[in-house]
């Protein structure tokens, strides 16, 4: 699934194809010399070093975060990865730059990128099944997720938990094509930079809190839903402004130039 999401994302643009033909050309990944025009995804292997991740060495090279510029970054079997590694996360993903510095120069790398991680609920992944019993103490669940901060957690947009899938829905013909997908995802990318083209910026990930404020707005309705969420779930200040530019996308997609109480629903549903 995660492979899956680089074929739905919004077409490269020009200017975005160069930055990322730039960091591989530093990084000598380079094919070809030709100009890279795919989105790129990565899956680093959960043994990488902090400096694989965000990049560094002697001579300093972009690491897995920067080489997922404009794309991809998944980690799989995200307690795996050792917490020192995750944390040097926190900064790029509020950034969407790494700083390396040394005592020659510093270094700046991009790297705005998705990150999309995946983890079992319990170290033997049967906690919550409808048909396998969890073997699991709740101490062994309590370490287990420990390992990820929820600093971290609270970086991720959606959280989504994801079942056991029937036989019959295997079999299932029936599915949108990626590039179904992609159409919507296009139509919507377009709504966003339209909205935004006196602002510099291109989606609605990108908006800072006085740009919320502008474009965020809530009817009575929503502004209470939300308000009864929030205090419920116990959410932070940052979940609370994610919600609401998830909202926003959500309604983007659904061609709604306002955000609808069932747009705040489902931004809510996936911090759950």
């Amino acid at each position: 699934m995660a492979k899956r999401i680089v074929t739905i994302l919004p077409d490269l643009t020009f200017e975005e194809a160069l930055d990322i033909t730039k960091i591989y050309s530093v990084a000598g990944c380079i094919r070809n010399n030709s100009l890279i025009m795919q989105r790129p995804f990565r899956s680093p292997h959960h043994s990488i070093s902090s400096s694989g991740l965000i990049g560094g060495g002697k001579i300093p090279k972009p690491g897995e975060i920067s080489l997922a510029h404009n794309g991809v970054l998944f980690l799989d079997e995200l307690p795996e990865f050792k917490r020192s590694t995750l944390e040097v996360l926190r900064g790029p993903l509020e950034d969407n730059k790494i700083l390396i510095s040394r005592v020659q120069a510093s270094y700046t790398y991009p790297c705005n990128f998705m990150l999309v991680a995946s983890m079992n609920p319990c170290p033997c992944g049967y906690l919550g099944d409808k048909y396998r019993k969890c073997k699991c103490t709740d101490y062994q669940i309590s370490n287990y997720r420990s390992k990820i901060s929820g600093p971290l957690l609270d970086r991720i947009d959606i959280h989504i938990q994801v079942s056991n899938i029937k036989y019959d829905n295997l079999e299932n013909e029936e599915k949108e094509s990626s590039s179904e997908i992609r159409e919507r995802v296009n139509n919507a990318r377009k709504i966003q930079l339209n909205r935004y083209k006196k602002y510099g910026i291109h989606s609605n990930s990108e908006l800072d809190l006085k740009l919320i404020n502008k474009f965020c707005k809530l009817d009575k309705n929503s502004k209470l839903l939300l308000k009864k969420s929030f205090e419920k779930m116990n959410l932070s200040a940052r979940t609370y402004f994610r919600i609401l530019k998830v909202a926003r996308t959500i309604s983007d997609l659904d061609n709604s130039e306002n955000i609808k109480e069932e747009h705040i629903l489902e931004a809510i549903q996936y911090r759950i």
